[in-house]
């Protein structure tokens, strides 16, 4: 490993760590300036803290940087803990009747898909699952898939921007398009895009949109937003009802109100967010509209890289095409196809202890026993290569 490239992040030396996507990595230039939003409010807590004093501008600034970053508009975002939390609030809130069905798909993320259920079950409604095949192909079959399933009583739609699971990117606007052309409402779970991927929410137009900023923003944990079209912003509800719901001067409307205060809370790791953005776009400058344009491009190319290394190295087939990839990617590995939960452990364990890589590796379904690998701007083509050495030796 090389020291100065992780100089900027706190990451151990000695880890090789290709799991970026799961929580993200904060640089220590976040982190310091977290630290000193925190030691502001302790201070003076009640002039920094308290919604009525100076907390609800620090907010909007951060709110203003977000709207500029996805191409939104401040008013529809609201602040969430994680995307687990907007999907919630969404769906908790939306009028489901008996008979109505929602409509996810088979590489949903798991807590947000528990969410959806519990929501369903309270109201007599179904969970629908279009079934995407993987290893896939083009995104026409993610498509088909999806209108496949459409039937006459879907009422709300639940698709992810990037997979949790598989590391793909999804048609997300031909998905919202078939949404809407169907009279279905729908919620983009988007907690990878970004940071990712260019994003412009005024050209997709979902209904909501929901989103991490610890991921690929590398903002301190327990940070994101959820945007929600100003027609159904009445409908939504935080997971906490607080003071927002009946004092004035808590936000410009019942909806921003309503999130900005959730009780007394620690709103560093939203207020170092712009910090985080401004950090990234140092690294690979560029004169895009984009400023994480650079960025972008080169955990892409390097999680390609890294990918085709592996796929060489087991000789396997690319699972999905390179054009569906961002910066994450998982691949099935046969050789583990039929392992047992406990066998899966083992290689899990094998090489975080033996080898010190941190990495899921998990069955996906009956067929699929996968690795998922992420590049970052502290990771190296060199990492993916020791893997595809340590995975070798564990098939």
């Amino acid at each position: 490993m090389n020291d100065t490239q992780y100089e900027p992040w706190l990451i151990r030396p000695d880890l090789e760590f290709l799991n970026h996507g799961s929580f993200g990595a904060t640089p220590r230039c976040v982190l310091e300036n977290q630290r000193h939003w925190q030691n502001l409010l302790e201070e003076d807590p009640i002039e920094f803290l308290a919604p009525e004093r100076s907390l609800l501008p620090k907010l909007d600034v951060v709110r203003q940087t977000v709207a500029q970053e996805i191409h939104a508009t401040p008013h529809d975002i609201a602040f969430v803990r994680n995307a687990t939390e907007g999907v919630n609030a969404v769906v908790r809130s939306w009028p489901l009747q008996s008979g109505d069905e929602i409509l996810v798909t088979n590489h949903g993320y798991n807590a947000c898909i528990n969410a959806v259920s519990q929501a369903a079950d309270s109201a007599g409604a179904s969970v629908v699952t279009a079934n995407i095949p993987f290893p896939i192909r083009h995104p026409k079959e993610v498509v088909q898939a999806i209108e496949q399933s459409i039937t006459p009583q879907t009422a709300w739609m639940l698709i992810d921007h990037v997979t949790s699971p598989t590391g793909i990117v999804l048609p997300v606007a031909e998905l919202i398009e078939l949404a809407h052309s169907n009279n279905i409402r729908v919620m983009v779970d988007g907690a990878h895009a970004p940071g990712m991927l260019p994003l412009n929410l005024d050209q997709l137009q979902p209904d909501y949109y929901t989103a991490n900023h610890h991921k690929w923003w590398c903002g301190p944990k327990v940070s994101g937003f959820l945007s929600v079209q100003e027609d159904f912003q009445d409908e939504v509800l935080p997971p906490i009802i607080s003071h927002g719901a009946n004092t004035e001067g808590y936000g410009p409307s019942q909806f921003q109100s309503q999130f900005n205060w959730p009780g007394t809370f620690d709103p560093s790791p939203l207020l170092a967010l712009p910090t985080a953005i401004d950090f990234l776009a140092s690294l690979y400058p560029t004169d895009a509209p984009n400023r994480l344009a650079g960025l972008m491009k080169h955990n892409h190319e390097l999680v390609v890289a890294g990918r085709r290394v592996l796929l060489e190295k087991l000789n396997l087939a690319e699972p999905a095409p390179e054009s569906m990839l961002g910066s994450l990617a998982t691949i099935p590995i046969p050789a583990w196809t039929n392992h047992s939960p406990a066998q899966v452990q083992a290689v899990r364990n094998s090489l975080r202890a033996d080898h010190r890589f941190e990495l899921p590796v998990f069955r996906f379904d009956a067929a699929n026993v996968c690795l998922r690998i992420s590049a970052q701007a502290y990771n190296t083509l060199e990492q993916y290569e020791r893997l595809a050495d340590a995975v070798a030796k564990l098939s």
